[in-house]
């Protein structure tokens, strides 16, 4: 399972993965996913190489530049919890679709509503 897999996973049952519907634990999750890899002396794909550049993109999508990790700056503009993981799953499409032939059709997660389970 490669990364986008991993989030397409996460985005059908959060709940499952992260415990309950929080944007905090969501980039926790998938900090300890590249840690384990890193750990593992597993070279980064091209998905994780274009995913740490999420980090910039959203504070260039946000007007903001901060010390903030992006899941701060997304939960400052949503009203809960459940808003904020919603909206990350929006501007992960948002982020993949702007990166204009980097990434394959085969590698663009499925667009599914979150569910908590």
């Amino acid at each position: 399972m490669d990364l986008f897999d991993l989030i397409g996973n996460i985005r059908k049952r959060p709940v499952m993965y992260l415990g309950e519907l929080s944007i905090g634990k969501l980039r926790t999750f998938l900090a300890g996913y590249s840690f384990a890899r890193r750990q593992m002396k597993i070279p980064p794909t091209q998905q994780e190489k274009l995913f740490s550049t999420f980090q910039l993109w959203i504070e260039q999508r946000f007007g903001m530049s901060s010390p903030q990790h992006w899941d701060r700056i997304i939960f400052e503009f949503s009203e809960n919890e459940e808003d904020a993981i919603r909206q990350f799953f929006t501007l992960f499409d948002e982020f993949i679709g702007s990166q204009n032939g980097t990434m394959s059709a085969q590698t663009t997660p499925e667009r599914e509503a979150v569910k908590a389970d």
